[in-house]
């Protein structure tokens, strides 16, 4: 009898067409699971992120089933919120716990499931399933919860982030394997106390035929005024751990000093945008630009207008662990980095000699790198061509992919046994 392929039931509370980090890396990983000739099965959300609103084409419905690149996609009701606030996103992660449990429990003929964060309630719908279904269950640790969020500010030290706590130790138990996306998360998952035998690596990436496309960025450079200017970007998830504000206060400085030619340009949506833009137009920051959300078609168009990258988080001791999946499209796009990130991110960054690194909220620091790279374009070229030679050689899909699905057999054949 001809073998039934390995069918994953993958839980995800983000997924294209929405175009944020982990609805790029769980299309990436499933298209090529398929190509290997695995089913895969996504139960997700309707695309609402960042606003709360869904997307043009779709409905807020208790079921409604697409097929993207030969994946089965199922989506799920969930309570539509925007990306900021409490209650409402509480009140969104929970209705998707509940929804995505009950989904994955009607999949048919499955063998594991997969459930990936950031935010752990995903995770809870994948232990679930995995109890109810008895299936092995990996899950993916894309963010260290409660710690993040309470690193950012977003709430406080108290009763509630203990019994998330303890929601994290349970959760971790109760996975037969855990799959993170860099060491430093790995490190983190030890001082938590989960067993190094039970935790792997797998890393984010680039696609490398997305990268072979010419693009040049003139476009964009013309849209908003930036011919003849140095553009330092900032393109992703505009949200409370970014630490922006830093930004506005090298923007500030740029001001003082009368330089017009340089300018920064911050691509995205989030909790902080609106903040930031408000903040911005009352100190008259011109030479900061905000574009708000734009298609993910259009960010290599961006990123082709910059002339560095700035990726940038907070300085808080748990980002020292984080490595931000940010680096790799602008690295593919040969743009050298500027990263305030400490950690392991930093170390990245030294060991692909891809670009300069400074201390996290560190407006100076910020507009020292600029100027050396905006004085040395010999540099800043030699930093962007070592970065996407680096990361095609390591950090390619295809093989990323495949050594995932290696691991995921390999738990398979463990909990089997």
């Amino acid at each position: 009898m001809e073998r039934r392929p390995l069918h994953i039931v993958f839980l995800t509370h983000y997924f294209p067409p929405e175009g944020n980090a982990p609805a790029t890396r769980v299309l990436a990983l499933a298209r090529r699971w398929v190509a290997q000739g695995c089913r895969v099965t996504v139960v997700t959300g309707v695309p609402n992120v960042p606003d709360g609103k869904v997307y043009d084409g779709y409905r807020n419905k208790l079921w409604q089933i697409e097929e993207v690149a030969g994946i089965k996609v199922v989506r799920v009701w969930t309570f539509v919120a925007a990306n900021r606030g409490t209650a409402r996103r509480v009140a969104n992660y929970l209705s998707f716990m509940a929804a995505a449990a009950v989904a994955g429990c009607l999949v048919k003929k499955s063998d594991v499931v997969l459930a990936t964060s950031p935010q752990f309630f995903c995770g809870w719908a994948g232990a679930f399933v995995g109890r109810l279904r008895h299936l092995p269950f990996i899950l993916e640790i894309r963010d260290i919860w409660p710690e993040a969020i309470v690193a950012v500010g977003a709430i406080r030290r108290g009763r509630l982030v203990a019994f998330l706590e303890w929601l994290e130790r349970r959760l971790y138990a109760s996975a037969d394997y855990i799959v993170t996306v860099g060491e430093g998360y790995r490190q983190k998952l030890r001082e938590h106390g989960v067993p190094s035998a039970k935790i792997a690596v797998a890393m984010n990436g680039i696609d490398r035929e997305g990268c072979h496309a010419p693009v040049a960025g003139m476009g964009i450079r013309r849209q908003y005024g930036l011919e003849g200017k140095f553009v330092c970007s900032y393109v992703g998830t505009v949200g409370l751990a970014c630490g922006l504000e830093v930004v506005l206060r090298a923007a500030a400085l740029l001001k003082t000093r009368a330089d017009q030619d340089v300018v920064f340009l911050i691509v995205g949506d989030g909790a902080t945008l609106g903040q930031l833009k408000e903040a911005a137009r009352r100190r008259g920051l011109e030479n900061v630009i905000f574009t708000g959300l734009q298609p993910k078609t259009l960010i290599t168009e961006f990123l082709a207008a910059s002339d560095a990258c700035l990726v940038h988080l907070k300085k808080q001791e748990l980002f020292r662990s984080v490595m931000p999946s940010k680096i790799f499209e602008a690295l593919a796009m040969s743009r050298p980095i500027i990263l305030g990130v400490e950690g392991v991110a930093a170390d990245f960054l030294r060991a692909s000699a891809s670009g300069l690194c400074i201390e996290p909220e560190n407006e100076n620091d910020l507009l020292l790198a600029i100027e050396r790279l905006r004085r040395d374009l010999a540099l800043a070229q030699s930093l962007g061509r070592n970065g996407r030679d680096y990361v095609l050689k390591h950090f390619d899909w295809d093989t990323l992919a495949d050594s995932y699905l290696q691991q995921i057999h390999s738990v398979l054949k463990t909990v089997k046994s």
